[in-house]
């Protein structure tokens, strides 16, 4: 895998007194995230999505996956693309997402390690809630960005009713589905949750003010609920049924992911 020296602290925000990506002694869980080791109906969706979206002429062009994790979705557009490459902050991660028709690259979102107007597409999914400085992610990705290329962005809807990353409490960090985190005021939400960003519509459309750029589509959407399916099949399938069908009325507010595809003009 190649390296890029990073510029930045990689993929959280900091927070004076309060754990931040630096803190070698934080769960990868929370410094990091966790990608998707398994493809199931979740990432199927996500991915087809995704395709639909990006079209085929930049779909068979050069492609990036920002923040690829294990390369669940890098190793699809490998299939399709002139030239997929991951990057990925985390060496462990890249490594395993390294095949032979994907190169991935050592590096921090902060500091894309490409010329301008490289790339005719660009994947960022769920990371820029862990990047130190989220305006420059995004600044650098539209840079990368040949005019006409596409960004598809998804990253954690505020509106969610459970924080996905886990909280900080008593100075104990504890894993799992917290309810009604992201529902407090800002500043108390980001004291229980330092170590994650999440975004509402306003929030992500300050990221791109300014950019040459025009939003193509926007949207919030639920998630795939495998986990849920997996120990209580009938139930778990209801559920997603259900709250997938809120995707397209008001309720959509209350789903898991934005979900963005940004143009970059000509």
């Amino acid at each position: 895998m190649t390296k890029a020296r990073p510029t930045a602290n990689g993929r959280r925000q900091p927070a004076s007194s309060r754990p931040t990506a630096g803190d070698g002694h934080l769960p990868d869980a929370a410094r990091l995230g966790e990608p998707s080791y398994v493809w199931r109906a979740g990432q199927a969706r996500r991915f087809r999505m995704m395709v639909q979206w990006a079209g085929r002429e930049r779909l068979e062009g050069w492609v990036l996956d920002n923040g690829c994790g294990v390369g669940m979705y890098l190793h699809r557009f490998g299939w399709w693309a002139r030239k997929a490459i991951g990057l990925e902050y985390e060496f462990a991660r890249g490594r395993e997402a390294l095949s032979p028709l994907t190169p991935v690259v050592q590096a921090a979102g902060e500091a894309l390690p490409f010329p301008d107007a490289t790339f005719d597409l660009i994947l960022s999914h769920e990371v820029i809630e862990h990047v130190q400085d989220d305006r420059k992610a995004v600044r650098e990705m539209v840079r990368v960005l040949k005019p006409g290329g596409r960004l598809l962005l998804f990253c954690p809807n505020r509106g969610y009713p459970f924080e996905t990353h886990g909280i900080f409490w008593r100075g104990r960090y504890i894993f799992g589905n917290i309810p009604l985190v992201n529902y407090l005021p800002r500043a108390w939400r980001n004291r229980l949750a330092p170590h994650v960003r999440v975004y509402t519509t306003r929030d992500l459309a300050r990221l791109f003010a300014d950019l040459p750029i025009t939003v193509v589509h926007r949207t919030i959407i639920f998630g795939g609920y495998d986990n849920i399916i997996a120990r209580f099949p009938r139930l778990g399938r209801v559920l997603r049924n259900v709250l997938q069908r809120l995707e397209s009325t008001p309720l959509r507010v209350l789903g898991l992911s934005h979900f963005w595809v940004v143009e970059k003009k000509k």
